[in-house]
């Protein structure tokens, strides 16, 4: 039985390794921002659609995935993705201009949106009903490690580029650093499409298209021959009575019935989202540089981030079933919302200053004949600041130059800052983060639970893009101080919905939930 065990845990981790590509594609634009803003002369609605855009071609992969799945197998499409990671890598790192950047980054999407529910799918055909559970969260985990590996590998290149070393120059790192950040996937993801033909197809799927013998071959390897017998057997019956079902429709998640459990389902999808985690996660390097920090401080704080939020997952894998659903997600809701009106207060309490040190700092591209004439003022906000400098050095020069200025600029408690997103990300990480998928799994009867899950799932997704998307605007027209303000708002009326309206989901059969919330 220890060979089997091996043999699952094996290929869990390999089919898993397409939620590390996933997490990693997502979030190694953290990192590249700084660097194209003033490359490719971006507004703040293109910064944002440089980080969003991967986001809005995830949904449509994910559409299209699961029927793709069903027809071709869900390694092929696994290998489909791990080709396409792998373009978009090499693409992007290479792309010339901002359109082609575009074009590679929504090509990784595609490959995001297909990971995201095909990994865990296989995963949960192949294992045992055992360890299921267990098996599944390997691919939420290494979503999460792949954020945390993006965030440090950037902070390398970044490193590496100041560094003297004679094959740190040969290289590039300096003169290319974006471009290695972006292009580095490419490694894993050429190792996920080799490593998945040490993968079987799944024993389910081949059930579905009478490939019998192989599908037994298969379970045969997974436990024992008695149990992979029952099994088959079990999946052979569930087919057969499939066959005399009603297909579940769109149209059947908008009954009467489901009224309730949708509403829930869309609420908690949303102030998933709404609360800003996406911004923090993909922009986390160009808010610690808002603190004055500067640049490789930020990326060292970003990493921090990284470890925090692979961390506290692992806090919520261990204690969902322990503590229930309901309680993390009250305890994460208000402790985000705490940290998130810290974060507010922090910014707020923020003042900027170019003395006369600051400015003889700065880098020779700036034209400090001009800047003088803000030295020793204070400006008691972001707002006024950025303004200023548009004033004195031109739009251009000064969206080139913003982020060096309030670096060099910027007085604020950066200790209370780092704790704001620290504890941001940690309450996010050991609540609603990984709870609102398994809440997701449990909430909807059986009958329509892929569709419905698909439906909140791509609405999570909306507001996720949305909230990529406009960031960057948001801290342009309100303030650093205000946006968080906003998203900590949100999360006070999430917190007051989740209190009085979602249902504890531990320890009830999926059929005593369907008789308690479908009317």
């Amino acid at each position: 039985m220890a060979s089997k065990n091996n043999f699952v845990i094996r290929i869990a981790i390999i089919v898993a390794l397409g939620g590390f590509l996933l997490g990693f594609d997502a979030s190694v634009i953290s990192g590249v921002v700084k660097f194209i803003e003033p490359e490719f002369n971006l507004s703040k609605i293109q910064l944002g659609w440089a980080v969003s855009s991967i986001t809005l071609t995830a949904a449509f992969g994910m559409i299209i995935a699961g029927p793709m799945s069903d027809k071709h197998g869900r390694r092929k499409l696994l290998k489909y993705a791990s080709i396409l990671f792998t373009i978009s890598a090499i693409g992007s790192a290479l792309a010339g201009s901002f359109f082609w950047l575009i074009i590679f980054r929504m090509i990784g999407g595609l490959a995001v949106g297909a990971a995201l529910i095909i990994a865990p799918m296989y995963i949960a055909e192949v294992a045992p009903p055992k360890k299921r559970g267990q098996l599944v969260s390997f691919n939420q985990l290494n979503i999460v490690l792949g954020i945390s590996i993006a965030f440090f590998t950037n902070y390398l290149i970044l490193k590496w580029g100041n560094s003297d070393a004679a094959w740190a120059q040969t290289l590039g790192f300096e003169k290319w650093n974006w471009r290695w950040m972006l292009g580095l996937e490419a490694l894993p993801a050429i190792l996920y499409y080799f490593g998945l033909y040490m993968v079987p197809r799944s024993p389910r799927w081949l059930m579905v298209h009478h490939k019998k013998e192989e599908a037994l071959s298969v379970m045969n390897k997974i436990v024992s021959k008695e149990e992979a017998k029952i099994q088959i057997e079990e999946v052979e019956q569930s087919i057969s009575d499939d066959k005399n079902k009603e297909k579940s429709k769109l149209a059947d998640i908008f009954k009467p019935s489901m009224r309730k459990v949708i509403i829930i389902g869309l609420v908690v999808g949303v102030f998933q989202q709404i609360v800003g985690i996406n911004a923090v996660l993909f922009y986390a390097p160009m808010i610690f540089e808002q603190t004055g920090i500067g640049t490789d401080a930020s990326f060292i704080q970003a990493a921090l981030v990284g470890v925090t939020n692979l961390g506290f997952t692992v806090v919520a894998m261990l204690a969902i079933d322990k503590f229930g659903r309901k309680p993390l997600l009250i305890i994460g809701m208000a402790g985000i919302a705490a940290c998130l009106f810290l974060l507010s207060y922090g910014f707020n309490d923020a003042t900027y200053t170019l003395n006369k040190d600051a400015i003889a700092n700065l880098p020779s591209e700036i034209n400090k004949e001009q800047i003088i004439q803000l030295q020793d003022k204070i400006f008691e906000n972001d707002l006024d600041f950025k303004a200023a400098i548009v004033t004195t050095l031109g739009t251009e020069s000064a969206r080139i130059h913003e982020a060096t200025l309030v670096t060099a600029s910027a007085k604020m408690n950066t200790l209370l800052i780092l704790i704001g997103i620290i504890g941001f990300v940690g309450f996010f990480a050991m609540s609603i983060g990984p709870v609102m998928w398994v809440l997701f799994s449990e909430l909807f009867p059986n009958r329509i639970r892929g569709i419905a899950i698909s439906f909140v799932g791509l609405i999570n997704l909306a507001v996720a893009f949305l909230v990529q998307l406009l960031f960057p605007w948001e801290l342009s027209i309100l303030g650093n101080a205000m946006t968080f303000l906003l998203f900590g708002i949100f999360a006070v009326i999430g917190f007051i919905f989740i209190w009085f309206k979602v249902p504890e989901t531990k320890g009830k059969s999926l059929e005593e939930l369907e008789e308690l919330l479908i009317k």
